[in-house]
């Protein structure tokens, strides 16, 4: 393990070799199990798209001046950034540094833990901006139309996505045996992921709930998607980007903290 002795020295600097050194690494060993990650980030989502489009949509035409599918289409962008990248970084963090070793090998190199979290984050951010983009293009498979905004969407997804595999990340930092994951899935992600205005509007909910969801970086992510698909709001879609972007930093260094708890001795 590194000293810290090395991490006084290293702490602070994100040098690009380093950066580089880690990513590549994750994309060489992503080519080996790509078929499975990319299926289970975006068969679900995309399941979530159909039931709800078509279930619900037989039974509400339209909601909130959309049409369902339109609606839960756009919605569900969100839900799949969630799933490919707060799920992969807690379980695929916490394996790394548990089981495998792999972080430990990683320091030992000129890496500190800064360097380390971040190039995951960004390789997790990355992979979820693609993934996002496959229930919006089953959404325009059954009638939404397209839009030139949704060309911003993989990069809302990487916004979105960075936050939460910090997320991920810290909380895998934080968990002492991987059974501590349920908590967090039950008891975070899962309101989050209800109060985030995917299958409805929040603004039939009660008031302190809608208060709470302006809290919740997955309803603004689920608003910029809706926005690039129907039309930007300008100030608001700025609001919306700040909430994210200060979501994302508040993750990284918490991450950071977490992962530098767990890793130097």
């Amino acid at each position: 393990m590194a000293t810290r002795a090395t991490r006084a020295v290293r702490i602070g600097r994100l040098e690009r070799p380093a950066l580089t050194g880690v990513l590549v690494r994750e994309v060489v060993n992503f080519s080996s199990y790509w078929r499975s990650a990319t299926f289970s980030s975006t068969v679900e989502p995309t399941i979530y798209l159909l039931a709800f489009g078509f279930g619900f949509g037989s039974l509400v035409s339209t909601i909130g001046g959309y049409d369902y599918v339109e609606f839960v289409g756009t919605g569900t962008v969100a839900t799949a950034v969630l799933f490919s990248s707060a799920f992969p970084a807690m379980f695929g963090t916490f394996v790394k540094y548990q089981f495998q070793r792999t972080y430990d090998a990683i320091l030992a190199a000129p890496v500190d833990t800064e360097e380390l979290v971040t190039a995951e984050a960004l390789w997790i951010a990355t992979r979820a901006g693609v993934y996002g983009c496959v229930p919006l293009i089953v959404a325009m498979v059954f009638g939404l139309p397209p839009a030139w905004g949704m060309l911003t969407v993989p990069f809302i997804g990487f916004l979105a996505g960075y936050g939460w595999a910090c997320f991920g990340i810290m909380t895998a930092g934080f968990a002492k045996s991987i059974e501590n994951f349920s908590y967090i899935i039950s008891a975070v992600l899962t309101p989050l992921f209800l109060l985030a205005g995917t299958f409805f509007p929040i603004d039939g909910l009660p008031e302190w709930a809608q208060v709470l969801a302006q809290f919740n970086p997955l309803y603004h992510c689920v608003q910029l998607v809706r926005h690039a698909a129907f039309g930007f709001e300008g100030w608001v879609d700025l609001y919306h980007v700040g909430v994210i972007v200060a979501f994302g930093l508040l993750m990284w260094r918490l991450a950071i903290f977490a992962m530098e708890r767990k890793l130097i001795s």
